[in-house]
């Protein structure tokens, strides 16, 4: 594989696993959590989730403790929150997906005891395994190949349901065991347990249970007639009481999560009452989280209908054409960018050329103006609820996937933070890979900002 420069002379380098990135293999591993930084981190995780070790790089970069207050407004599943807590730092996050606003609060959630927990997973566990036995329906897979045909008795989805997730999402088995035990973690209603338990089932669908593969892309890979839901579930729960044993007696930290449009926070928060911001928003690149997250969405009950799932997009910075609509106007606030209405005309220009007509791809150019506006309403939006001095760093990408034209993001985010008002400290390189269709280099990069007030 051909080695990748890491910086030039116009970024600093910053420390940790950057060191070592060489080409998409490296840059691929930096996204996987270390040994050390399991718990908790693990409960539950985006395909692409930043590494815990670079919050611990801007915690310490901008000198805060426990009298701080950190906000990560694109905060997904909680790895800033996750890792704020564990240095002690109070924190608060938003977030607008709702599967991933609820990992957050649950990650962040450290009350539950783990030996009860664990307790009263295995009650639920022995009670789904004598309505499976009753009609002759097994958690081990081996154990199917006695059990005959049950089709007649498997639970499935409604139609409207059906109808968001992708097809084979999951096996009809798997489903049907799945339903059942929901039915079952929801009947024991624990106050304390509830929501570990449905984040377990969520991580266990995702990485054992269903038919999804991630790379990063969503899509259905091999066909698993049947899984142990039970016992994958079980093992989730195992990993967060273990966890839980080992954090439960730290100091308690503040730390919240609020479901809401990161374009408008300033009514969340009292003026002036942010210390700092490390986050993470979407990058300018067609995937839609929304998608990759339809089966927990849909199966944990966030989501029921295509209405639900069209109110919840709206509230998403568009980074996507998938989440595009005819109101959508957050592009007048960067009409008068020339750098962004370049970018967006040589999209339009080469999709004419190349002749590509499909809805998607005609708008492409749209959606990259609605993008960068809506950055621009994020930073404009939260400059009331930052103390004078506080320092930002977020994590974006360069991006090529409009029709191969080159979004230096990091640089317009830059140049949007400058025009209103925000200093530019830097722009510090986190990874590079080399796009597959342009043979280009994508920097991912930390923009550094400062509030001056």
């Amino acid at each position: 594989m051909e080695q990748m420069p890491l910086f030039t002379s116009n970024h600093r380098q910053i420390s940790g696993a950057g060191r070592d990135a060489y080409g998409d293999l490296a840059n691929s591993a930096m996204n996987k959590l270390g040994v050390e930084d399991r718990a908790v981190h693990g409960w539950y995780r985006f395909v692409l989730s930043f590494p815990p070790h670079l919050v611990d790089e801007y915690i310490a970069r901008f000198k805060l403790d426990g009298s701080s207050r950190l906000l990560d407004p694109f905060c997904g599943t909680g790895t800033t929150l996750v890792q704020a807590k564990k240095r002690g730092i109070p924190s608060v996050g938003i977030e607008a997906n709702p599967v991933a606003s609820f990992a957050s609060r649950v990650k962040i959630d450290w009350r539950p005891d783990p030996v009860a927990l664990k307790a009263h997973a295995r009650r639920i566990y022995e009670k789904v395994s004598e309505e499976f036995k009753s009609s002759r329906i097994f958690d081990e897979p081996l154990l199917r190949l006695i059990s005959g045909d049950r089709s007649s008795v498997l639970r499935v989805l409604d139609q409207e349901q059906e109808k968001l997730l992708l097809r084979d999402s999951i096996s009809a088995l798997p489903l049907h065991k799945t339903l059942v035990l929901l039915e079952y973690i929801r009947k024991e209603n624990h106050s304390d347990f509830l929501r570990h338990e449905m984040l377990a089932l969520a991580k266990a669908l995702v990485n054992s249970i269903s038919n999804l593969r991630f790379g990063p892309e969503v899509g259905v890979g091999t066909i698993k007639e049947d899984a142990p839901v039970l016992r994958l579930w079980q093992e989730e729960v195992a990993v967060m009481a273990e966890d839980l044993s080992h954090i439960k007696d730290r100091a308690p930290v503040s730390s919240e999560v609020h479901s809401a449009d990161a374009r408008q926070l300033k009514n969340l928060f009292e003026p002036q009452s942010i210390d700092a911001v490390i986050t993470s928003p979407p990058y300018p690149n067609e995937k839609d989280y929304t998608r990759t997250t339809r089966l927990e969405l849909v199966l944990l009950g966030f989501v029921n209908s295509k209405s639900e799932l069209q109110a919840l997009k709206k509230n998403l910075i568009r980074s996507n054409t998938r989440s595009v609509y005819k109101e959508d106007d957050d592009d007048q606030w960067i009409a008068s960018n020339e750098r962004i209405r370049e970018i967006a005309d040589k999209i339009e220009k080469r999709r004419i050329e190349l002749g590509k007509t499909s809805g998607f791809e005609r708008l492409y150019a749209r959606v990259t103006k609605l993008y960068f506006g809506g950055m621009f309403r994020h930073l404009r939006d939260m400059q009331a609820v930052l103390k004078p001095g506080a320092h930002l760093a977020y994590v974006v990408g360069d991006q090529a996937s409009y029709l191969r034209v080159m979004i230096r993001t990091g640089e317009i985010i830059s140049d949007i933070a400058r025009s209103l008002g925000y200093e530019v400290i830097g722009i510090d390189l986190f990874r590079t890979r080399l796009a597959t269709a342009t043979r280009e280099q994508l920097r991912e990069e930390i923009v550094v900002l400062r509030w001056p007030g």
